[in-house]
């Protein structure tokens, strides 16, 4: 599991992102780049990274649920996981 620090971090960035999403967007379509540079480094879409909702692991990570490949694994081996079973043929 990831570092709670870490996972803090993220979810920090994703509050920020959200937060001047709509201000970044008109700066951008009006071009004035000296008022972008101005905004939180934090605040840019490009500095988010995607991480397991449960283990905060940021590799692995499969976007259509959410989470990440070990996990993934253990929840569908469980049948947490609604529509999804284990090949065999």
């Amino acid at each position: 599991m990831a570092k709670k620090s870490i996972i803090a971090r993220e979810i920090k960035r994703e509050r920020l992102v959200a937060k001047y999403a709509e201000l970044r967007k008109k700066l951008k379509e009006a071009g004035d780049y000296d008022a972008l540079d101005k905004l939180p480094k934090n605040s840019s879409r490009v500095r988010l990274h995607n991480r397991c909702k449960l283990t905060g692991r940021p590799k692995g990570y499969m976007r259509r649920f959410g989470i990440n490949r070990v996990m993934f694994r253990q929840m569908a081996n469980e049948g947490k996981i609604p529509g999804i079973t284990k090949a065999s043929w």
